[in-house]
This record gives C-alpha cells, structure tokens and sequence, in this order.
C-alpha cells in the first residue's frame, strides 16, 4: 500500500498565526474578513488559507442553520394547523402571550 503523502511543516508558522487561524474557526466570518483585510496577515499563506476556508465555511453554517430553523418551523406550523383543524387551541411560545396581552384575539 501506498501511504498518503504528508502536508510539510512549515517552519515560519508563528504562534501568531496559529492564534488567529484557530479564532477563524471559533469565530467564523468575521474573524476571516479581518484576516484578509489586513495587509500583514493576508500575505501568510498558512494564515490566508485557514482564513479562506473559515469564511466558506462560515457562511454555509448560517445558511443552512437558517433554512434548517426555516423547515423546522415549517413542519412546527403544520403540526399547529392539524391540531386547528382539530378544533384544539395552540398554545404558541411567547406569541399567544402577546396576542391575549394586546386583546387582539
């Protein structure tokens, strides 16, 4: 079997860099924004690289976080019109509060 070839190690990697590459992941996008906006940082390729990945991922996070709420809620709401159907009330989170508060219904 062949092995899979190993990344080199970069000997001009400072603690710096590896800071800011770590608190692109923690902190994804705006910590890669800010990477790539500044002059030094953007020139390390260790450092741009993480950075780039970081904002791609990043923003696929919120993305799909949001259509995944969005499709959740949406399966929560049919479940809420089944139950009207019903003839049940539905009892949403904060909302009925507001809505019983302001003697809208």
């Amino acid at each position: 079997m062949t092995e899979a070839p190993v990344a080199p190690v970069n000997t001009d990697i400072t603690q710096d860099d590896k800071l800011w590459a770590a608190l692109s992941y923690a902190i994804p996008v705006i910590i890669p924004i800010i990477i790539l906006l500044m002059e030094d940082k953007k020139n390390r390729p260790f450092l741009k690289a993480h950075a780039v990945q970081a904002l791609i991922l990043g923003i696929l996070v919120y993305v799909f976080s949001a259509i995944l709420c969005g499709v959740v809620l949406w399966f929560v709401m049919l479940f809420w019109a089944y139950k009207a159907y019903q003839g049940e009330y539905v009892n949403v989170p904060v909302i009925t509060d507001l809505v019983k508060k302001q003697n809208w219904a």
